[in-house]
């Protein structure tokens, strides 16, 4: 059965090979960059913060991301110890530097959906920018070769389980007019 699926998913990121290309290597090392230590979604979080107008909008993304380091980093990663589809396949030449930590869920796709989707949350027109550079950043994952699509799509679903508790959280505290 695990293998049926291990098969399934190397068939997906196969799948992707035809569109390779110099163009979008750069692209995607770029994109892929920018979740980096979930570094564009921090400064958002920041800037939000900063102005009492978005201050509700940046705590949710505050309280999504800390919940995304706590259950996908230190949790999940270390407990699941899932190896990378690279180390499998042992012909792929990674365009990037290997990354160091375990391979389920995604890290880049579950803070990536965990602060566009509380953005989405409170402001649809800016969230649906976010969610589009998510899907981005997770399809970045996949073309990159440093994740199985299980990966992904686990790390999407925590994202987005991150972002409503967060919501929650904030309206609560919100209501509160702590805010």
């Amino acid at each position: 059965m695990y293998q049926d699926i291990l098969n399934i998913e190397f068939a997906i990121l196969e799948s992707i090979e035809p569109i390779r290309c110099k163009l979008l290597d750069y692209i995607m090392v770029f994109i892929t960059s920018l979740a980096n230590g979930g570094a564009i979604w921090i400064a958002l979080a920041i800037i939000l913060l900063l102005f009492k107008k978005t201050r509700a909008i940046g705590f949710c993304v505050c309280i999504a991301l800390i919940l995304d380091v706590i259950v996908v980093n230190l949790i999940l990663k270390p407990w699941v110890a899932r190896v990378r589809p690279y180390d499998i396949a042992n012909s792929i030449d990674l365009i990037i530097k290997k990354p160091s930590d375990f391979s389920f869920p995604s890290g880049h796709s579950a803070a990536s959906f965990s602060a566009a989707v509380s953005v989405y949350l409170f402001r649809k027109k800016w969230g649906i920018m976010c969610v589009m550079l998510a899907v981005l950043i997770s399809f970045s994952r996949l073309y990159l070769y440093v994740h199985f699509p299980t990966d992904v799509l686990a790390g999407v679903l925590f994202g987005i389980l991150f972002a409503l508790v967060a919501f929650l959280i904030t309206k609560k505290i919100n209501s509160k007019e702590i805010i």
